[in-house]
């Protein structure tokens, strides 16, 4: 791990961004991101927020009107259902205040907990509000990341989701969780694709066991 990090970091260097503090604005971000790019993502997320620029607005909205300001990003009906479903859930089991600020005085494993007791959120997305909001000690295991893990050897072949989230924040030195996944998510978009990886221009490729396997 600390040579696989420190060829990732030459490659793509350190991310110098820290935790933005807003975890709903986190959380309803990764559910607009599924099955989609980024653009299309943050197009519908802009949308959203001109529309209904408070969360209060966006749980009080009909899911139609949450449908329209999202249809950008794709599968609008299912995620604006999905949406209004979680901060519903939010405000029911925060004593009516629609708030997750209070994440960061908890144990990782208890935000992980909560986090994935809301309506359709699971392990990843739990780990980006996590990390990318509250900059708790969580990495997200992503398509890109889950991929560059299981050619690396990181993950045993066919391990679900839960497993590779538990393996990677294990193997992962404590402050490198952002740098690592952001590197890693890179190197999977950039190199190691899915159909037509390019060992041959891999910067990675004398630690992949994987190597010209494709």
């Amino acid at each position: 791990m600390r040579a696989l990090r420190e060829r990732l970091e030459l490659v793509y260097g350190i991310p110098g961004a820290g935790p933005h503090g807003h975890p709903i604005a986190e959380l309803i971000l990764t559910v607009l991101s599924q099955s989609t790019n980024d653009r299309n993502r943050d197009v519908a997320y802009t949308r959203l927020r001109d529309r209904l620029p408070r969360w209060v607005d966006v749980r009080d909205a009909p899911v139609d009107e949450i449908e329209e300001a999202i249809r950008p990003g794709g599968i609008s009906k299912v995620k604006s259902a999905r949406i209004k479903d979680i901060l519903l859930a939010i405000t029911e089991s925060s004593g009516h205040s629609l708030s997750l600020d209070w994440l960061v005085e908890q144990t990782v494993p208890d935000a992980q907990e909560y986090l994935c007791s809301l309506p359709g959120v699971g392990r990843k997305t739990a780990a980006c509000v996590l990390l990318f909001a509250l900059g708790m000690r969580d990495i997200p295991v992503d398509t890109h990341v889950s991929r560059v893990g299981t050619r690396l050897g990181l993950f045993r072949p066919g391990a679900g989701f839960t497993e590779m989230h538990d393996e990677m924040l294990a193997l992962t030195p404590a402050g490198a969780e952002l740098e690592l996944h952001l590197n890693l998510l890179r190197h999977g978009r950039r190199t190691c694709h899915a159909r037509r990886p390019e060992c041959d221009d891999c910067a990675l490729v004398r630690m992949c066991p994987s190597a010209h396997s494709f």
